[in-house]
């Protein structure tokens, strides 16, 4: 009986699953909270994983 394989997951090469992360800005407001913004990852748009890309034949 043949054992099936998982896919691989789909990892985004550029921020390697880590898609979205809060960078401060340095100091904080009068209320004494953190200010922070939220920066995605350009290649896979926050999601963090990659798209699946088919190669199409090309007739000449």
């Amino acid at each position: 009986m043949a054992h099936r394989i998982p896919p691989t997951a789909r990892i985004c090469p550029a921020c390697d699953g880590f898609a979205s992360v809060a960078i401060t800005l340095g100091g904080r407001d009068t209320h004494g909270h953190l200010r922070t913004i939220t920066a995605h990852c350009p290649a896979c748009h926050g999601t963090g994983t990659a798209r699946r890309v088919r190669l199409q034949e090309v007739n000449s």
